[in-house]
């Protein structure tokens, strides 16, 4: 699989990110379509004001040479019948927002199981945040009260994600001593290694090739490991 975790933030180092992530879908082209425009589809957590960030990503890629768009928000009429024409994009990119708002329109749409198979069958997979967490075996991290829950109006229950990797992705984390500690007690109730990146990293995945762009801990059952 071909995967990018992107933890967050406005820093410069995201562009390393942004490379990485064109790379992989220029890599993964097949002969026929080596010549055509990179496409990519954006998935907006919610359609409000999906618009003005739709843009800012068009710009953001634009520059790395991705050349066609397609915004999709599956929480507007009419999503279902647009999702075949989001699967035809060389990269889909989750958005970042509210993770349990994200999971239940991915879930209801069936599009949560369309995008594995997409990730399994070759297809570039980007997540920003609440995207990238809900590739993870479970979201129950952005329900926990020590590391500052997402609210869950929507009242998701089932909180399994795409299990796209054997880890659990901890966006936005800071080496402070509450967050440390709250990570530290987090990883005790869960059986899955926590990745808690720093704003302007985040993860590549390549295959079995795991890369860490910026900074991190790795959070294991009561006990942390740095980057």
């Amino acid at each position: 699989m071909k995967l990018v975790l992107y933890s967050g933030g406005q820093q410069k180092s995201n562009h390393r990110l942004h490379r990485a992530l064109v790379s992989l879908a220029r890599k993964n082209r097949k002969k026929e379509r080596k010549n055509k425009p990179l496409k990519l589809t954006y998935l907006p957590f919610c359609g409000d004001d999906s618009e003005i960030f739709f843009r800012r990503i068009m710009r953001r890629y634009r520059s790395h040479g991705v050349k066609q768009f397609f915004c999709l928000a599956l929480d507007q009429p009419h999503a279902r019948e647009e999702i075949a024409e989001a699967l035809s994009s060389d990269i889909i990119y989750l958005a970042g927002g509210n993770t349990f708002y994200f999971l239940k329109h991915l879930r209801e749409t069936g599009m949560l199981k369309k995008l594995s198979e997409f990730a399994k069958q070759g297809g570039v997979l980007a997540g920003l945040s609440a995207g990238a967490l809900i590739m993870s075996p479970t979201v129950k991290l952005a329900a926990d009260k020590g590391l500052g829950p997402d609210e869950n109006e929507v009242g998701v229950r089932n909180f399994k994600g795409m299990g796209l990797f054997r880890f659990e992705f901890s966006p936005h984390f800071e080496p402070t001593r509450r967050q440390i500690e709250a990570h530290l007690a987090y990883s005790k109730k869960t059986e899955h290694p926590v990745y808690a990146v720093e704003d302007g990293g985040g993860i590549v995945i390549d295959g079995k090739s795991l890369s860490l762009f910026g900074r991190g801990r790795i959070f294991r059952r009561g006990k942390v490991h740095s980057d």
